[in-house]
């Protein structure tokens, strides 16, 4: 490649980054003015959330074009906090959720994302999926005199389906006649345009808040600092911390997938941390990841660091000088765009795979999608697939542990072990025994079985008990390195000699 050809690759880079973060700014308005109403704090909290958080996860993050700022899950968790105490508590609860995610990130923990079950991920993406095409539908309805909400009818509701289908048209066709603009943007500025043009009327942003405000201030959160107000704050505080870490965290694996490459979770738990301890100091309502508008950048160009930079700035100039035109901004444009969000989430390869599959994932899955939708908790929702996908895993290991038996020359009885040894597996494995019948020299022979845990400690222990009663000597032969290691520190449970004293209940062979 010549450096011409190299630095109208590098232009082109930075044109459709640039325009990408854009899309993601407009987006990001109406998304994180909705959060800070759920939250019962004022629009410009979740706005300048979005800014400070968005901002700092794109400069420090693990997962370059990756989008952060206020979400509903954090949202959810707060209301309480908001109504309960105020909104200082919340600013001094969002502080401490971003030690805990520091604290996380500095030990390394993020790793444990990789014990999250492929069933559990399509359940993830398709309940977010549903729940960000049903939180859209609030800009079906109007308050009616009484404050109730009812739906829109007559030509108000033509007038918006049409320019959401209209927009919707837009960004699924474009693609395929150029790829100059991204289409989410063109989408968004060609409805815009004609419907401000024509003078039609429909829903704006500024319909919904004002978003003019002027510069975050740092701000020191107003609560006594002793052990009362930790202990408020604290539940809370950890709940968040967990709560934006699994939808980041998960978040991050969507776009992997999608991009092909791989981010690096530690390093984003602990600019999730830093963005959460800033935003708390900055008056923020606390934030993570957020995966519709993820994959509104990805999908739109945006693959490094520039185009989240971009939307963080632009985001923060809407609010400064912005606000007068992006009020303007009809919300049948943005939920067009946030219906193709959610039909691009949604895993619709899922719906493909459920005859294909065993009937415990496909539980899993439909689980978590249904706790995601039901409550909006995605941590809740993540936690319970992973408790049953691992249940079922233990089940399934637990009834195929299996022995065989026989008699060697010498009158000993070899047990040769098949299987993980674990607390699932104990019941089985002890019915395995004949301790009555046996001879008085038994072998147990683990050269295809593992001692797991304590559980499986406990089973041998009660074992050679067993056989010590009739005066039977139990030999335990190739455990592995950990297996040996796990029994000596065990020493006060079961007694353990490889050099076969007869002091000890348990004797282990190392020989052939």
């Amino acid at each position: 490649m010549t450096f011409i050809e190299s630095m109208k690759n590098s232009q082109l880079t930075a044109k459709n980054e640039i325009l990408s973060g854009l899309t993601v700014a407009l987006a990001l308005v109406p998304e994180a003015i909705a959060f800070s109403l759920i939250a019962n704090v004022s629009p410009l909290v979740g706005l300048y959330s979005a800014f400070i958080i968005g901002l700092v996860t794109a400069l420090l993050g693990g997962r370059p074009g990756m989008i952060s700022g206020a979400t509903g899950a954090i949202a959810v968790v707060i209301v309480s906090l908001v109504a309960r105490h105020g909104v200082e508590y919340l600013f001094a609860a969002v502080v401490l959720m971003g030690l805990i995610q520091i604290g996380i990130g500095l030990l390394r923990l993020g790793k444990f994302i990789r014990l999250v079950p492929h069933p559990v991920m399509f359940g993830f993406v398709n309940g977010l999926a549903i729940v960000i095409f049903m939180s859209q539908l609030d800009q079906f309805k109007v308050a009616g005199a009484d404050a109730s909400l009812s739906w829109l009818s007559g030509s108000p509701l033509w007038t918006m389906l049409g320019f959401v289908l209209a927009t919707m048209a837009i960004i699924h066709f474009l693609p395929k006649l150029t790829t100059a603009v991204p289409a989410s943007l063109a989408a968004i500025v060609s409805v815009s345009a004609i419907i401000i043009y024509f003078d039609i009327p429909t829903r704006t942003v500024g319909d919904i808040a004002s978003i003019a405000g002027g510069l975050p201030q740092f701000h020191l959160p107003s609560v006594p600092l002793n052990l009362e107000t930790l202990t408020i704050i604290f539940p809370y505080a950890l709940i968040m911390a967990l709560v934006g870490l699994i939808e980041s965290l998960l978040t991050l694996t969507v776009i992997d997938e999608m991009t092909e490459t791989r981010g690096r979770g530690n390093k984003e738990c602990l600019a999730q941390g830093s963005a959460n301890v800033l935003t708390g100091f900055f008056g923020g309502m606390g934030g993570c990841a957020m995966i519709g508008q993820s994959i509104i950048n990805v999908s739109s160009g945006g693959r490094k660091r520039l185009s989240a930079v971009v939307a963080a700035v632009a985001l923060l100039l809407f609010i400064l000088v912005g606000a007068p035109l992006i009020e303007k901004i009809p919300m049948a444009a943005l939920v067009g765009l946030m219906f193709m969000v959610a039909i691009g989430t949604f895993e619709w390869a899922s719906l493909n795979v459920i005859r294909k599959v065993p009937a415990a994932d496909v539980f899993v899955m439909v689980t978590v999608a249904v706790v995601t939708v039901v409550f909006h908790n995605l941590a809740v929702a993540v936690i319970i697939g992973v408790v049953i996908s691992a249940l079922v895993f233990a089940w399934e290991n637990a009834t195929r542990i299996r022995a065989r038996k026989h008699i060697a020359a010498d009158g000993a009885k070899h047990y040769h072990i098949f299987g993980p040894l674990f607390f699932g597996s104990i019941a089985v494995f002890q019915e395995k025994f004949d301790v009555v019948n046996d001879p008085q020299e038994v072998i147990i022979d683990f050269q295809e079985s593992r001692v797991v845990d304590h559980s499986a400690i406990e089973s041998l222990n009660r074992l050679t008990e067993r056989y010590a009663k009739l005066g039977k000597i139990v030999h335990l032969r190739h455990l592995s390195a950990d297996c040996r290691q796990l029994l000596d520190n065990a020493s006060s449970i079961i007694d353990v000699n490889y050099l076969e004293d007869p002091k000890y209940k348990v004797v282990v062979d190392e020989l052939a």
